[in-house]
């Protein structure tokens, strides 16, 4: 594998931070995601969600 590897043009070295960062990255969307929708959820007027179902 690290000889057919060797053959390849552009080589990138992958840091342990790498992961770590888009592993973060990947936490902070997430947790902004679901607060944006908790928050629009707790502030629409129940009685026109009960009203739409």
């Amino acid at each position: 594998m690290n000889s057919w590897l060797q053959d390849f043009a552009y080589r990138i070295e992958l840091r342990w931070w790498m992961f770590a960062l888009v592993g973060l990255l990947a936490v902070v969307i997430a947790f902004m995601t679901v607060s944006f929708q908790s928050v629009k959820a707790a502030l629409v007027n129940p009685v026109k969600s009960l009203r739409s179902e």
